[in-house]
């Protein structure tokens, strides 16, 4: 089963890491993508651009609308992703867990919807 792991991090924490705490993350990132890539578990994974660089988009009555920068206010914001397979949650629940930057933020694990149309 496919399984998608959102990172969240804490608008506390961003950018309060040292850069030597920052390069070590990133290098734990690395190091845990090679070992799902090698335990073929890996299906995708990606970090992503600041809140501020964001676009939301929205369509009513056919008129599309974008907004730059984050749209809500929060002590969180999106920060990447995983898209893993597993067997099960409970061994998601456990490569989740591993994330590295899970010690500074969260993770939101959820089983990925394989959709198909309908006949």
């Amino acid at each position: 089963m496919r399984y998608i792991c959102l990172i969240y991090n804490s608008a506390d924490i961003d950018g309060t890491l040292t850069s030597e705490e920052t390069d070590d993350l990133i290098k734990a990132h690395f190091a845990f993508d090679e070992e799902l890539r090698r335990d073929a578990i890996l299906v995708h994974a990606d970090a992503l651009e600041m809140p501020d660089k964001a676009t939301v988009l929205r369509v009513r009555d056919n008129i599309l609308s974008a907004t730059d920068g984050p749209y809500v206010e929060t002590k969180e914001h999106l920060a990447g992703f995983y898209v893993i397979e597993a067997p099960h949650m409970a061994m998601a629940k456990e490569i989740a867990g591993r994330i590295p930057s899970a010690r500074f933020g969260a993770v939101e694990l959820r089983p990925v919807r394989m959709l198909t149309l309908p006949d």
